[in-house]
């Protein structure tokens, strides 16, 4: 029986997030330069956003490309820049048929210009779409994210539109790449690797976190429904007790 005919529809996660780990180390187990496991990477996203939005599934947000891998050799860089373009040029026709809406968070001013305006195009043309939220993490630092909250906060208190003691947890999330989003119930890292990597750290405070050894080229949309039947299994109490919840 498949994951997906266990799957109560009525209980799933409105957001999941997806650190996509491991198309390196998938290219060189198979004597490859690390591009080649982007490329296929592509591929898995493909069939998770397909995957995803068939089941009803309201947000999906993956990690892209972070802050930090700026610091990769440019040649590596260069590469995942192009791939990007692309493959936003070959799969927008399918994201409008499929009624997926784009979306994009981080430091998007670093993006080479054509990249940022393939995005950019990409987003208006899905921005009617009312099915699957698509986001892409690029340039993202969850880090840098809440420090610039913290600064458009403290801007306001300077210019005395709010107090010190008007700001909340609600304030702060509205200042947030991911202000009118639900916060990710489920987060899924593929390749091994227990470490959150500086992604949506204030957003997680209570996701189930689900690790699989499972490379992200091999990853599929079956192994999605594996991870949120997991999901399915565990109790979330919010700091209630089980018989509270019960």
């Amino acid at each position: 029986m498949s994951y997906k005919d266990q799957i109560d529809l009525q209980k799933l996660p409105r957001h999941i997030a997806v650190i996509m780990d491991g198309n390196g180390r998938w290219a060189k187990g198979k004597g490859k330069l690390r591009v080649f496991g982007h490329h296929n990477g592509v591929l898995s996203v493909r069939d998770v956003v397909e995957g995803a939005g068939e089941l009803g599934v309201e947000y999906l947000t993956l990690y892209t490309f972070s802050a930090e891998n700026w610091n990769r050799p440019k040649f590596e860089v260069t590469a995942i820049m192009e791939l990007l373009i692309s493959t936003i040029n070959k799969e927008i026709d399918k994201l409008m048929q499929n009624n997926v809406r784009l979306n994009a968070i981080g430091d998007l001013a670093m993006l080479p210009g054509k990249c940022h305006r393939e995005l950019d195009n990409a987003i208006s043309r899905t921005a009617n779409n009312t099915g699957l939220v698509l986001t892409l993490a690029l340039s993202y630092s969850s880090r840098n994210e809440m420090v610039q909250a913290a600064k458009n906060l403290a801007f306001k208190v300077q210019n005395g539109q709010i107090q010190p003691d008007d700001i909340t947890e609600k304030m702060f999330e509205d200042n947030l790449y991911t202000s009118g989003m639900p916060n990710p119930e489920l987060l899924i890292r593929t390749s091994g690797e227990y470490r959150i990597s500086n992604y949506l750290l204030w957003q997680i405070a209570y996701a189930e976190l689900y690790f699989t050894a499972k490379l992200w080229p091999d990853f599929r949309r079956e192994d999605l429904y594996e991870a949120i039947l997991d999901y399915q299994k565990r109790e979330r109490r919010f700091g209630k007790t089980s018989e509270q919840v019960n």
